[in-house]
């Protein structure tokens, strides 16, 4: 529908979920697809409908972008360093589940900025290509600390803050390599995980997220639930 309404480039959203379990070093972009839930097999099922539509008329690119973390218009507080920033600020504690597994991670701003430069780069660098864009390459413990250093640096009187364990039911782990991006294109992530916590935290700090452990609109799944999509 896009090709045939005049649309000359497709810049998809995938995910680098996309890999699942991994116990590779560097999951670079020619890894196998070994997707563990829905979401990860359609996000890679998606990538090759669209580049079967790949012409010199119609540029298509995929993403695979790691953890997005860090302040929006739409705000999330259901992906990893933004609801740790969350409990830690509204709770006084962070609760971790599993905490081994290893997770790539990306600023929301240096997201756009990536989006923007695929909308610009030159179409014979990124025709039918599939990149990675994930950085900070954390485990989910190394996240939470991460985060309790931010939260007590920037809200004393919330310190100390407790790391607590929990099981989990979510093992994805993998190390996301996102040098072909660098080589490619020459992108840099310029924000970092510590960045996008400190972001959170403020906004909480400020009351800019009210509600924000209860209400629907910061979670996908709940929002999901709450609108009845099927």
């Amino acid at each position: 529908m896009s090709r045939e309404a005049g649309v000359g480039r497709f810049v998809f959203a995938s995910s680098s979920s996309v890999y699942g379990i991994s116990d590779a070093p560097e999951v670079r972009e020619d890894h196998p697809l070994k997707p563990i839930t829905d979401y990860n097999r359609y996000k890679g099922m998606c990538e090759e409908v669209l580049f079967r539509h790949q012409s010199p008329a119609f540029t298509t690119v995929a993403v695979r972008p790691g953890t997005v973390c860090g302040r929006s218009p739409r705000q999330r507080l259901d992906l990893t360093v933004n609801i740790l920033t969350t409990h830690a600020v509204e709770r006084g504690r962070i609760t971790v589940f599993g905490g081994e597994q290893r997770r790539p991670n990306i600023h929301m701003d240096d997201m756009v900025d990536l989006y923007l430069m695929l909308l610009e780069a030159p179409a014979e660098k990124i025709a039918g290509q599939a990149f990675n864009a994930g950085y900070e390459n954390l485990s989910i413990r190394e996240v939470a600390g991460a985060v309790r250093e931010v939260v007590q640096s920037e809200m004393p009187g919330r310190a100390p803050i407790a790391i607590e364990t929990a099981p989990s039911n979510d093992p994805r782990s993998y190390h996301v390599n996102s040098e072909k991006l660098a080589r490619t294109l020459g992108f840099a992530p310029r924000r970092g995980v510590r960045d996008g916590a400190r972001a959170v935290a403020t906004a909480l700090r400020e009351g800019a997220l009210p509600g924000a452990l209860q209400d629907e609109r910061y979670y996908n799944v709940k929002m999901l639930k709450a609108l009845q999509v099927r």
